[in-house]
């Protein structure tokens, strides 16, 4: 019997010894970001949502952007598409490398290759000192280009969405995507300021430029600050510029810092590379339209790298505390750093007017990513309650709100994710 008794007390204590050792190891996994553990947060889930109803959630929101009434994806022959700022009447490389970035998340290889190819043929510079990079704005029923000059977050965009097609399909389907995300990166690297034409980033402070042209590659805008994206490409794009993406990534964490202003979270649409405001003789700085895509970015980070937690957390309570502050159903979408009104209001529409937007709702709900306080599902909660739908003064913006919204479903869904080569 005590030889038993014994042996039972051997094998609780291994058994005990093995359940430390295992809440110990999913501890510390719980502390990895994505990039390592291959897992994603399904926010929606643990806030008590059906699997099943937020796969239809996100179904039904790519359907309202690609393929419903309100749609901003047309097809163009039987090879090509492009995504439109309908309201504005222009195809955008902003819209068109969301587009591409959606598509090879969920996986629609069509729509990709459509979207790319139209973008190719129609917005990228061929020859001269911009060759490689894109014109921003196009009519695309004249096919006129509204502008011969890039806006850096596009190529942006193009690039990463261009590394993860490579890596989720191969470069042997049709378009060799790797090679052409590298073309933009290899010419990206021959600017020099002949023509006035300069590197996406500007490499002095080693942080993206407004527009890679003129004064303005000597200042910035904080929603074009995606450290996680120069992670893909020190990762995937094997230039030999890896030292320097990883860089310009702890830059933009170390601008952020600074541009997200300490009581409130907001940073302006626009700043130099210290994080000061930076007003153009168009509009005041102010958080506006551009800054709803700030806390989506940091989230993005975050989830995948995880290389700043303790401040991304931080910042993302005091974001969401000064919006719960303004009401959560109920706060407006453009703000001065400190929270009050501004004087000047950026008009969307044909009312001149602030209003609940959709696509801050969206953004502002990616922050509970950040957050370990089960309290911030309310914004969780709000979001997915919201529908894609005219606000009350009649003003409709399947565009930007509507990539918006389907970017931060993506996300809180755990459907947005960093997409590494397949391993035969």
């Amino acid at each position: 019997m005590k030889k038993l008794m014994s042996l039972f007390a051997v094998f609780v204590f291994l058994h005990g010894l093995a359940v430390c050792q295992s809440t110990k190891k999913a501890a510390r996994s719980a502390h990895k970001a994505a990039f390592e553990t291959g897992r994603y947060r399904n926010l929606f889930l643990q806030a008590g949502y059906s699997q099943a109803s937020i796969d239809a959630k996100v179904a039904k929101a790519y359907h309202d952007v690609f393929e419903g009434p309100n749609r901003v994806y047309f097809e163009v022959g039987d090879s090509m598409a492009y995504v439109s700022d309908v309201k504005n009447h222009d195809a955008r490389t902003e819209g068109l490398s969301y587009g591409m970035m959606i598509a090879v998340q969920l996986n629609k290889k069509e729509v990709f290759d459509r979207i790319w190819r139209w973008s190719k043929k129609y917005l990228q510079h061929q020859e001269g000192p911009r060759q490689g990079y894109f014109a921003w704005s196009m009519n695309p029923q004249t096919l006129k280009r509204n502008s011969e000059g890039s806006a850096s977050d596009g190529e942006l965009y193009f690039v990463t969405s261009l590394l993860f097609a490579a890596n989720r399909w191969g470069n042997d389907s049709g378009i060799a995507y790797g090679q052409e995300a590298r073309k933009i990166l290899d010419a990206m690297w021959k600017k020099d300021g002949t023509g006035n034409i300069y590197n996406l980033i500007n490499t002095e402070h080693k942080q993206i430029s407004f527009v890679p042209e003129g004064h303005n590659y000597n200042w910035t805008d904080p929603s074009y600050h995606l450290p996680a994206f120069y992670e893909v490409w020190a990762l995937y794009a094997k230039d030999g510029h890896e030292q320097f993406y990883r860089d310009c990534a702890d830059t933009s964490r170390a601008f952020l810092r600074r541009a997200c202003t300490a009581a409130t979270g907001l940073n302006t649409d626009y700043t130099e590379f210290s994080g000061k405001p930076h007003s153009t003789p168009w509009m005041p700085a102010a958080f506006r339209y551009d800054s709803w895509r700030v806390p989506m970015n940091i989230t993005m980070d975050y989830a995948w790298f995880g290389k700043d937690k303790q401040w991304q957390e931080n910042y993302a309570g005091r974001f969401q505390a000064f919006l719960r502050s303004k009401g959560i159903d109920t706060f407006e979408d453009q703000f001065n750093t400190d929270g009050s009104r501004p004087d000047f209001i950026l008009q969307a529409g044909d009312v001149k007017k602030l209003r609940h937007s959709l696509g801050l709702v969206s953004t502002a709900a990616t922050a509970s990513m950040m957050s370990k306080d089960k309290g911030t599902l309310d914004f969780v909660n709000a979001l997915w309650n919201a529908k894609l739908e005219p606000y009350p003064d009649g003003y409709f913006d399947p565009y930007y709100d509507g990539l918006l919204y389907l970017f931060s479903l993506m996300h809180l869904s755990g459907k947005y994710q960093i997409i590494k080569p397949i391993v035969n």
